[in-house]
């Protein structure tokens, strides 16, 4: 099985061997029988924040598969909503806004499965999993047993989680605590506080605040669209750096030394001590605009968002690893800032 056919960017060699679980007491079954054996795994969810080596994954490839969503009261106004983790996220979050369901609509248009969300804490727009999610069924590898985790134990924070960059444990389905009456939750983001003419902290009506995101995601070339190269991506490849006190302040020198001591830098508070910036603006301040080509033209930054990565047709994996590398060298040159990826990198590194 040829893994570019199972990932967003179109990219990634074979499989050795490729199965698909129904459901979560196969999916269970399955990695179990897999773990005993000593075979290697790679899980495979939507395949949108995956960077697979051209070589491929020698062993075996589970995929995702499961399905089934309910919904229970808990109370003042609120909705337990249970998803297994095999569903797609997008119409799951479509589905919610249908029914008058508030607290998803902000991570609309996210490719790939519930099942990832609690992993990478998945973000957008102001709102992250974290704030809606209240527990996750895990399937513990190393001891095989089933058991609940709320989301206080899974040390959420930016775009990571406990779960992310270890094989230890397989998400089996998601709950989130949503509100009833149709309303969005409190608009944090700026840019879409202003797409949807409101001040931030308002609420709107989450069907609305639905089609406002998805227009702004369109906009910057982040819904899939078979037609669209600058779709051919893994989303955001690099994640907005977190700097403490210090070491922003050294930062903020380096860039009124290149671009002037008037430049308005976008910072933002995360957290007593810390703060986060842009990573798109430290991207096209070092010389990286839209459309920005690699390796004979075969990848390129996206026409419509310098954070996202793209196959342009007939690239490799390690076409798009090395206009990753010189991205990522030219802003650390250019400001000393180190960017790191976002997505999950299968036999492959930028080194």
């Amino acid at each position: 099985m040829p893994l570019a056919e199972c990932t967003t960017l179109r990219l990634g060699g074979p499989a050795a061997r490729f199965t698909r679980a129904a459901t979560a007491a196969e999916l269970v079954e399955t990695v179990r029988a897999l773990d005993a054996d000593g075979e290697p795994l790679l899980l495979l969810g939507g395949g949108s924040n995956l960077v697979v080596s051209d070589a491929g994954f020698d062993g075996t490839v589970v995929a995702v598969g499961t399905s089934g969503r309910r919904l229970d009261p808990l109370g003042d106004g609120l909705v337990q909503l249970t998803v297994e983790a095999g569903e797609d996220w997008d119409s799951v979050v479509a589905e919610a806004v249908a029914q008058g369901l508030g607290g998803l609509e902000c991570l609309s248009g996210i490719p790939g499965l519930v099942g990832a969300t609690p992993v990478q804490n998945v973000g957008a727009y102001g709102v992250e999993v974290a704030q809606v999610l209240t527990s996750v069924d895990l399937l513990d590898r190393r001891t095989g047993r089933v058991h609940q985790v709320p989301a206080d134990g899974l040390g959420l924070a930016y775009r990571t989680s406990v779960l992310k960059g270890t094989d230890q444990a397989v998400v089996l389905r998601a709950r989130f605590a949503l509100t009833a009456g149709g309303q969005s939750a409190p608009i944090r983001y700026g840019e879409l506080a202003r797409a949807l003419g409101v001040a931030p902290g308002d609420r709107v009506p989450a069907d609305a605040a639905r089609k406002a995101v998805l227009e702004l995601r369109r906009g910057k070339g982040m819904v899939l669209d078979a037609a669209d190269h600058d779709t051919w991506s893994a989303g955001s490849f690099f994640t907005n750096p977190l700097l403490d006190d210090s070491t922003l302040a050294g930062v903020l020198i380096r860039i009124a030394e290149r671009l002037g001591p008037h430049v308005d830098v976008p910072t933002y508070p995360a957290g007593p001590g810390f703060s986060k910036l842009s990573a798109a603006w430290l991207i096209e301040r070092a010389g990286f605009g839209r459309g920005h080509r690699g390796p004979g033209g075969r990848v390129a930054l996206s026409g419509k968002h310098t954070l996202a990565l793209t196959n342009r047709g007939g690239a490799s994996t390690e076409d798009l690893l090395d206009l990753a590398r010189e991205v990522r060298d030219g802003v650390r040159t250019a400001f000393g800032v180190e960017l790191l990826p976002e997505p999950v990198l299968v036999g492959c590194e930028l080194g």
